[in-house]
This record gives structure tokens, sequence and C-alpha cells, in this order.
């Protein structure tokens, strides 16, 4: 699988996001956001963590016109995988490719530690339906959320990626960290759930030095996915 990593000013998490990746068997490329098209045969496209422009105006907003996300937008309409990670996250609703909106945490603080995720729906990101990651979080604008018949038609779609839960799996208000919307920690979007998005690092604990490995779990669920697309 190729990767390409999109970088902007202020982005604090492309080393891990690019090191995650060839952990999972990816061959990476950096994408400067003045760029205008993808390295060919570009399979992957990843925005990392941080706080693009410094989160002026909102989280997001001035990554969207980036040249770059045309090139991306065209590539997840094409069916590439495209993955957003907390501030890539942001900019991935901001420019439409994922329905929704990450507002200031409920409590109005920035929340860094880490957190237990849930699996909820199929995908090519996804790990088997259920299990607990745990994964950092790292942000003051992570409360997802998003109108009525949008939830509707990610709960009917099967597109609610990963619900903020306890060790136990068990999802609660108690184990929400920011207010997001029904628990929701990610969600798929794109033609065939080849978008996802999520506020927590996976990038972050993907090593044992880190702390843990289950956020590799992701990326070696989407490269195998992309090994047995091209097989088909």
């Amino acid at each position: 699988m190729r990767a390409a990593v999109v970088i902007f000013p202020g982005l604090n998490a492309d080393a891990e996001m690019v090191r995650t990746l060839e952990l999972a068997g990816a061959a990476v490329t950096k994408v400067w956001h003045t760029d205008s098209a993808l390295p060919a045969g570009t399979d992957l496209v990843a925005i990392p963590g941080g706080f693009s422009y410094g989160d002026y105006l909102r989280c997001g907003a001035i990554a969207k016109v980036g040249p770059i996300m045309r090139a991306v937008a065209d590539h997840a309409a094409r069916g590439g995988y495209v993955l957003g990670v907390c501030n890539g996250f942001q900019i991935l609703t901001e420019c439409g490719l994922l329905p929704g909106a990450l507002t200031r945490n409920l409590h109005l603080r920035f929340e860094c530690r880490d957190v237990f995720v849930k699996v909820a729906a199929d995908g090519p990101f996804s790990p088997p339906l259920d299990k607990v990651l745990r994964l950092p979080i790292a942000h003051g604008e992570g409360r997802y959320q998003a109108s009525a018949d949008v939830l509707a038609r990610l709960d009917g779609e099967g597109h609610v990626a990963l619900l903020y839960s306890g060790e136990d799996g068990e999802v609660s208000e108690r184990t929400n960290p920011n207010g997001s919307v029904r628990n929701i920690a990610g969600i798929y979007g794109g033609p065939n759930k080849n978008v996802l998005g999520l506020m927590p690092h996976p990038e972050r604990m993907s090593e044992a030095c880190l702390g843990g490995t289950s956020g590799l779990d992701l990326f070696t669920a989407v490269v195998r996915h992309g090994k047995s697309r091209r097989a088909a």
C-alpha cells in the first residue's frame, strides 16, 4: 500500500503517522498542503492531528481550502482510502468529506489523556466488531455534533465507527470525555466507507514503548483491506 501524509502548518503528529503507517506495511510519502496532486499510485491519504494554522477561525477552517484538498476529495470520490485523526477529522468535516462538526468540549477544557473506544461498525479501518481500544486524546474541540437526520443516516448506514466506552465496552455518559453526541468518537464516510475520521490518536498508541499497540490495529486493518481489494 502507498500512503500519502498531508502536512499543514501547525500539525504536530505527522512523524507518528508516518511511523505507524510504515509499521503497518505501507510505503509513505509526505505531501505539502500547497501541492495540487497526490503522488501517483496513492492508495491512502492520511491527515494527522495538531493545530493547523493555529486553529484560527475554526479548527480546520483554513486548511480545508488548501490546494491539496481538492485532490484528496477526488481521491475519496474514487473510493480511495482517507484517514483524518483529530485535527484531520476536523478538516474532513469542514470540507464536507464527513458530515457533522467538531465543537468545543462540553466542559470547555482541553482533554489530554488515554480513553477507551469500542469498535461499532465494520469497515476498511475497523478491527473486529466490539473490540475495545485504549487510545490517547488531545483536543479542546472534539465534541462531535450532527443533526438528527445525519445521525439517523449514520446509524442506518453503519457509519458510526467508534464509540467512547469503558474498558469493559460499556458506553455511557461517564465514559464520554467531551460531550460528543451518542459518545461518537469516529465515523465513516465516502462511497464505500473509505473515509474515516476519529478524534483519538491511534498513531500514538502503536508501539509497546508508547504504552500499547491497540492503535496499530486500525492501520493494519486498512492495509489488509487494500491488499484484499487489489487481489479481488
